[in-house]
């Protein structure tokens, strides 16, 4: 068995398709496809369920994928301690965004920790699935960070707060409310929502204040994309309850009112916690902390 092999594994696993692996990996999918296979003859398991459209882990895939991805962090911890023995930081840094990045100049702090460490080499995940995929990620393994919004801090995650900012409506003018005090959430019980799909933070932050209410909402419209919400949005197709930094400054076809009772939207920087974490995470944590205003 190989190291190789492992990390083949754990990209094709992550990624869930051979392509998209392939491509992450800058390794001829035919050849990946091949390691892959060689390492389930060595053990004599079958590790993926592969279709036309899809690959799925097996039972004995799922249960071998932590174990893989223990072995890898330690052979990588082993080249850290000797790098580090030399003066030298190397390693992966495996860093999770939302498409929000409000609060930190995520991709300046890692402009800069690529000057400072140019030996390590960065990877940068968007999720789709919002904030509680990168959560999973991880919880799993799969990231080193993540900056990522929050209601409540989920157990085996350590944070660095980096801000918060209140929700507000946010409608085109011809669908605005009359008025301006703040709007209440009774007064949104049968308005059209734009929404993010379930597990992004502001969907969660919103439909638990809706539910603690008592109060149930229309969903009519749901998209995994901050532009494509507020192209909708400014087309007068709902409203959203959104923080006031995704919206961008001096929009004409856009406007916030404030929500009463305030709906309060956290970002924070992850990391798993009990865990020992690589050099390279260590190191770009300690520059978002000194980046902290």
């Amino acid at each position: 068995m190989e190291f190789r092999q492992l990390s083949h594994f754990v990209a094709v696993a992550e990624d869930g398709s051979f392509t998209k692996a392939a491509r992450r990996l800058n390794y001829v999918q035919s050849a990946l496809s091949v390691s892959v296979q060689a390492l389930e003859r060595e053990l004599s398991v079958r590790l993926f369920d592969r279709t036309t459209h899809r690959v799925t882990l097996t039972g004995a895939g799922e249960s071998l994928l932590p174990a893989a991805r223990r072995a890898l962090a330690a052979a990588e911890e082993i080249r850290d301690i000797a790098a580090a023995l030399r003066g030298v930081l190397r390693g992966t840094l495996r860093v999770g965004i939302m498409q929000s990045l409000a609060f930190a100049d995520v991709p300046g702090l890692l402009g800069t920790f690529h000057r400072q460490h140019p030996d390590v080499e960065i990877e940068v995940r968007p999720a789709a699935g919002g904030s509680a995929a990168l959560v999973e990620e991880l919880r799993h393994g799969g990231l080193d960070i993540a900056f990522i919004a929050l209601h409540d801090l989920p157990a085996g995650l350590t944070a660095i707060p980096l801000g918060s900012e209140e929700l507000a409506l946010t409608t085109a003018p011809e669908t605005a409310l009359p008025g301006r005090r703040p709007v209440t959430l009774g007064q949104l019980a049968d308005a059209r929502f734009v929404d993010f799909p379930t597990g992004w933070a502001v969907r969660t932050t919103v439909d638990r204040a809706f539910a603690a209410a008592g109060l149930e909402r229309n969903v009519t419209i749901e998209v995994a994309d901050v532009a494509t919400c507020l192209q909708l949005l400014r087309a007068g197709l709902g409203v959203a309850l959104l923080p006031p930094s995704l919206i961008p400054a001096g929009d004409p076809h856009l406007q916030q009112r404030a929500v009463a009772p305030a709906l309060t939207w956290h970002v924070v920087m992850a990391r798993p916690a009990g865990h020992a974490a690589n050099a390279a995470a260590t190191a770009f944590a300690q520059l978002v902390a000194q980046d902290r205003p």
